[in-house]
């Protein structure tokens, strides 16, 4: 009888209840997407990193691991690194901003291609003219580029020779002779590829490296990419937890002022409840059970927004962002959005329950 009632009042006030669902489902939206963007760019970037088709990385000392840019290690490293037993392939890149958040990676085409097996050409081929430069398919798509389409950054023209498959290290890439001459980082690299003749030999390759290059970070493609963590990457555990933080705020408001406007409008008939013999506890619950429905009803429509987001994301920009849908985290997101929602129902319950029966039938 009870659970009627409750399903009656929603019905009854159905623009509120689809509002105030909506508004919670919202909360539970930016909390998918932005974990679905964290953990996505990080297997994107994790993915990318084994499409190099290298057994090691080498990076500078003291660098995150995750750097937008800058060259700072001499290349000459390459030199002795080529002299280390089991090392069949040495190469490196060149990562600088071409202007935003966004990169653009300098490659030593041939080397890379050893390495890498080489892009898969959906359109275009290789650098022909100095003003070359290689995208992959979603820099294409977001920037509607096509084989002879300008791109304009660092002040210069750019002509798209190719467009290759994605998965392969970057979006972006250019000579790495050009990139590192018109950078001002001429003999210099951001990371360093090995492609080994043994990768078994892994451990023990390392090894040898860091006792020659003991301040470096020398990682083997595995270990580097199980670094790739919400944990590991400076700031961004705080960022998540403070968009949860907000998420939970605007739970509690919406669903605050929605049951607060609820007992409002009721107060007659809570007023007619009480004279019958309701308990405040029945009054409360009356209420909470509302704010249960709501939540858990917002919490679906929160779900099935992310994947809405995670399309709009991989047709609009799929160059620059990447979501993953986490379904470890529909209970957690459902859960934040539940206590959230019954923080915000508890002072208007308290309220109703302590309303006066005889007062409240008399209100108009």
């Amino acid at each position: 009888m009870t659970n009627k009632l409750v399903i009656e009042n929603l019905k009854h006030r159905w623009v509120r209840t689809l509002l105030s669902a909506a508004a919670v489902g919202v909360q539970v939206t930016m909390i998918l997407t932005l974990v679905g963007i964290s953990f996505g760019m990080l297997d994107d970037l994790g993915r990318r990193s084994r499409g190099a088709g290298a057994d090691i990385l080498i990076r500078a000392p003291g660098s995150s691991i995750i750097s937008l840019s800058t060259a700072p290690m001499p290349e000459k490293i390459l030199d002795f690194l080529r002299t280390i037993p089991n090392v069949a392939i040495a190469t490196a890149t060149t990562v600088q901003p071409m202007g935003g958040t966004n990169t653009v990676t300098g490659i030593d085409l041939d080397a890379f291609s050893r390495m890498s097996g080489g892009f898969r050409y959906v359109k275009g081929g290789a650098f022909q003219k100095p003003d070359d430069i290689l995208i992959d398919e979603y820099w294409s798509r977001q920037y509607g580029l096509k084989v002879g389409s300008v791109m304009k950054f660092w002040n210069r023209e750019w002509n798209v020779c190719g467009i290759v498959e994605p998965g392969k290290l970057s979006r972006v890439f250019l000579p790495i002779r050009l990139a590192q001459e018109l950078t001002g980082n001429t003999g210099k690299i951001t990371s360093i590829f090995l492609k080994l003749q043994d990768p078994s030999q892994t451990a023990a390759t390392i090894a040898a490296i860091k006792q020659q290059l003991t301040d470096y970070q020398v990682f083997s493609i595995d270990e580097y990419v199980s670094l790739l963590s919400v944990d590991n990457v400076q700031g961004l555990k705080w960022f998540i937890y403070v968009v949860i933080g907000v998420a939970v705020i605007v739970g509690f408001l919406v669903v605050f002022l929605s049951m607060y406007t609820a007992v409002l409008e009721r107060t007659r008939e809570i007023g007619i409840l009480k004279s019958l013999g309701a308990t405040p506890g029945f009054i409360v619950g009356i209420l909470l059970r509302e704010t249960v429905i709501l939540a858990l009803t917002g919490s679906v429509v929160g779900i099935a927004l992310s994947f809405a987001t995670r399309w709009a994301i991989m047709n609009l920009v799929p160059g620059s962002l990447t979501q993953m849908i986490v379904p470890n985290w529909w209970p957690i997101a459902a859960g934040i959005s539940l206590i959230g929602s019954l923080a915000g129902a508890l002072y208007p319950g308290w309220k109703a329950a302590r309303q006066d029966a005889i007062e409240a039938l008399a209100y108009e």
